[in-house]
């Protein structure tokens, strides 16, 4: 597996790393917990070594998995979670509302270290800008986490460039996490040039679109009773019909080139800039090697020209989030 640096901050990881939260929740009912545990470490065995988790996913059990999982191989691997989140205690939910302030980062960040059966995380995310929170103090006190060792790096996920520019300048950022595909190009407006000039790295999540862009569901599709894509509009049954043209764009640049859809997807990720890694997600072995295989697949210069041209002329449809989610993006 190739290595990628995430910006200048000294943090090396796989080109490809894996994103956990669909093993525990948001994508139907959690996952066998043997099943899991057995395919996380199939993945290092494969050359992966960056882990996404946080303490919302589940609440809670998927860095629990992680921890059961990872924890024989933790010197192999380098594991990012994130806080931010105020908890629902009752369960009946994964959380009422945003609290970064640092009494609660702290208290976050111990009850993650047990979970995940570790001395240090990697990299710690603020998962989500809280307004209410000066991103400074929140930077600060990341700054306290790093200087007592139980941090190594820190990063921002969906943060705006002018909010990125404040957390460095407090903590200097190794990553920075956004939604990035060849179907969600936003962040090439702003936020890719503020990294680059700042040398933060890019981990992508849903670099295949939650699942769209690998040509395993169409208008036809039915999810699962808790899956969350039933609730954005960009899944809607009509949305997906308007959008499969995509896919299929997808499709025929894989027949020429002998990849799979996702393979071009992930492809195309990883040619926009040295210091973007995708983080798919999945919860079946033959996703990761076919995902992990897309390091193979090189585009030229024309290849990737053509292909963006002709994604750029494909109107998506529907919004990302409703409306009540898309203000915890930062935007």
């Amino acid at each position: 597996m190739l290595e990628r640096k995430l910006g200048r901050s000294g943090l090396e990881v796989s080109a490809i790393g894996l994103g956990c939260m669909g093993m525990s929740s948001s994508y139907g009912p959690p996952r066998d917990r043997g099943e899991m545990i057995a395919l996380l470490r199939a993945a290092v065995d494969r050359g992966v070594d960056f882990f996404d988790t946080a303490e919302v996913y589940g609440p809670y059990t998927n860095e629990e998995l992680l921890g059961e999982a990872l924890a024989p191989l933790r010197d192999r691997v380098k594991i990012a979670t994130k806080f931010g989140f105020q908890i629902d205690p009752s369960g009946r939910k994964a959380w009422t509302g945003l609290d970064s302030r640092p009494e609660h980062v702290r208290s976050v960040v111990e009850a993650s270290l047990r979970r995940l059966r570790t001395d240090h995380i990697d990299l710690l995310y603020q998962h989500r800008v809280d307004p209410a929170v000066p991103i400074e103090e929140v930077a600060g006190a990341v700054h306290e986490l790093i200087a007592q060792g139980k941090v190594r790096h820190f990063g921002l996920s969906e943060a705006s460039a002018a909010t990125i520019r404040r957390a460095h300048a407090v903590q200097p950022l190794a990553a920075v996490q956004n939604e990035y595909s060849i179907w969600w190009r936003r962040p090439e407006d702003d936020l890719l040039p503020t990294l680059e000039e700042l040398g933060i790295g890019l981990v992508a999540y849903s670099p295949l679109g939650r699942g769209f862009l690998t040509g395993a569901m169409d208008q036809a599709t039915v999810f699962a009773a808790g899956d969350f894509r039933s609730h954005l509009p960009r899944f809607s049954a009509e949305a997906r019909r308007a959008n499969e043209v995509l896919v299929e764009l997808l499709r025929g640049f894989g027949r020429r080139l002998g990849a799979t859809p996702a393979q071009v997807a992930l492809a195309w990720v990883l040619a926009r800039k040295p210091f973007i890694v995708p983080i798919p997600g999945t919860t079946r072995l033959a996703r990761l090697e076919e995902n992990l295989a897309a390091t193979e697949l090189v585009l030229g210069a024309g290849e990737l020209a053509e292909l963006d041209r002709a994604a750029a002329a494909i109107a998506i449809e529907g919004a990302r989030y409703p409306a009540f989610l898309d203000e915890l993006t930062g935007r």
